[in-house]
C-alpha cells in the first residue's frame, strides 16, 4: 500500500490499523447493545487517529500529548476486552491475540514517549507489570487495620 503522509510509515500507526479493523470484525459479531461495545469502538478508532495527529505536532509537547491520548485509548481497549469478556459477550481466548497486540502498542508508544515526552520517567507501562511499590504500600494499609 502506497504511504502519502508520515504517520503511515509508523509501525504504531500500522499495527493500530490492524487493530481497529479486528474490532470492527468483532463488534459485528456481538447482537448485544453493550456499552462497552461502543466504547470500544471509539477507543479503537481513537488509536489511530492520535497516532496520526501527534505524529504531525512539531513540538515534542504536543506530539506527546497526543501519544499519551493514544496509550490511554490502547488501555482502554483492553479494558473494555475484559468487559466484553466478564459479560460473557466473547470468550477470554477470543482476546488474547487483540491483548498481546494491544501491549506492542502499548510498548511502541512508549518508546515514543520517551523519546518526546519530558514526563517519560512517571510512565510505568513498559515494565510489563505495575510497579510493586502499590503492593507494598497495600501490605502497609494492611497491617495498620
Amino acid at each position: 500500500m502506497k504511504t502519502y503522509f508520515d504517520h503511515e510509515k509508523l509501525d504504531v500507526y500500522r499495527e493500530s490499523i490492524v487493530f481497529c479493523s479486528w474490532v470492527g470484525d468483532l463488534l459485528s459479531e456481538i447482537t448485544s447493545k453493550a456499552a462497552a461495545n461502543d466504547q470500544l469502538n471509539r477507543a479503537s478508532t481513537s488509536l489511530p487517529l492520535n497516532i496520526a495527529q501527534g505524529n504531525g505536532k512539531f513540538s515534542d509537547a504536543d506530539r506527546s500529548r497526543f501519544l499519551e491520548i493514544a496509550r490511554g485509548s490502547a488501555l482502554e481497549c483492553a479494558a473494555c476486552l475484559d468487559v466484553l469478556v466478564a459479560r460473557r459477550l466473547i470468550a477470554a481466548e477470543r482476546i488474547v491475540p487483540a491483548k498481546e497486540q494491544l501491549a506492542r502498542i502499548v510498548k511502541m508508544l512508549m518508546g515514543m514517549l520517551k523519546r518526546f515526552s519530558g514526563r517519560a520517567e512517571f510512565l510505568r507501562e513498559d515494565e510489563g507489570t505495575y510497579p510493586s511499590e502499590y503492593d507494598h504500600d497495600h501490605e502497609r494499609e494492611q497491617e495498620r487495620e
